[in-house]
């Protein structure tokens, strides 16, 4: 059984100003990085394109990538919410909130929108007679993610929704030529959207408007090789805190974790993510049990708060 807890690594210099406040918050949790066997793992976002999260959740399905594509090519498939065929590309638009800023457009993810199964489908009525291009086509498969077919010499580069509201939507929206037709409908899409009656209502309540959808996947099924992984659960009270660098709420999550830990068994692993990293606790083998005794031995603030980071 794996524990996956997005956000419980924080960068570096952080991690060390908060390493006492968690030893007396979370003694079970540090007794249990003590006593495990550390792997780590760097990640390069802007090869993946998408989260810490999103690339432990491919690699477990045993996503493979082919030719040109990056790692979040793979959420297509993975994401899908009704059944396709095997070698078929699976290509999603998920709604969200574009705003624009000084330094560029922000994006809000359809997991902070609070959409309702009424207002996604009545944006989709409104859409959908933009999509009846040559080559495209629109279907409604869910509240948060539709599903989209592209033409097949429109192959945008795949980057997940979740990664862009972290960063700026300028960093990955694309120029190129090929893409022209999917910006213009896109476009299209967001002026219908502008003063739509769910949009209105959304607004006399104080919510952001759903103004825009953002494209991404391409995958097929068949390249998740391992389309049933299972055996893991992902504790997500961390995230929110750590996204917006709230530590003491931060160390409160942990702290409630910490009383989970202690009912824990020892053949249980914890996947510690951070934004760019991931850290695998394990039971320790014997060789590394011994090396332990040793003078000098790795303890767990050289992965928790590696100096050279």
């Amino acid at each position: 059984m794996q524990i996956v807890i997005p956000g419980a690594l924080p960068n570096a210099g952080t991690a060390r100003e908060l390493t006492p406040h968690l030893v007396k918050t979370a003694p079970n949790l540090v007794r249990r990085f003590e006593g495990s066997h550390a792997r780590s793992t760097n990640i390069n976002l802007l090869d993946t394109a998408c989260t810490s999260l999103e690339y432990w959740l491919l690699q477990r399905h045993g996503f493979l990538p082919e030719n040109s594509q990056n790692m979040s090519a793979g959420l297509g498939p993975l994401w899908a919410q009704a059944p396709v065929a095997p070698d078929q590309a699976v290509w999603l638009a998920e709604l969200v909130h574009v705003s624009p800023s000084r330094d560029g457009a922000g994006l809000l993810p359809a997991a902070q929108l609070a959409i309702t199964p009424e207002q996604s489908l009545a944006l989709f009525q409104a859409a959908k007679p933009l999509f009846d291009a040559p080559g495209f086509e629109l279907t409604h498969t869910g509240a948060a993610r539709w599903r989209i077919t592209l033409p097949a010499n429109i192959l945008p580069a795949s980057v997940s929704p979740q990664l862009v509201s972290a960063t700026r939507v300028n960093d990955w929206w694309p120029q190129d030529t090929a893409t022209r037709p999917l910006r213009r409908l896109v476009n299209e899409l967001q002026m219908t959207w502008y003063e739509h009656p769910v949009n209105q209502e959304r607004a006399q309540m104080g919510l952001a408007p759903i103004n825009s959808l953002w494209v991404f996947g391409g995958a097929s099924p068949a390249q998740l090789t391992r389309p049933d992984a299972g055996g893991f659960e992902i504790w997500h009270e961390a995230e929110a805190a750590f996204a917006q660098s709230d530590w003491a709420a931060w160390l409160q999550a942990m702290a409630a974790f910490n009383t989970r830990v202690a009912g824990l068994g020892p053949d249980a692993h914890l996947v510690l993510l951070g934004e760019d990293r991931i850290v695998t606790l394990e039971p320790p083998s014997l060789g590394q049990r011994l090396l332990r005794l040793l003078p000098g031995r790795t303890n767990w603030s050289h992965w928790w708060s590696p100096r050279n980071s």
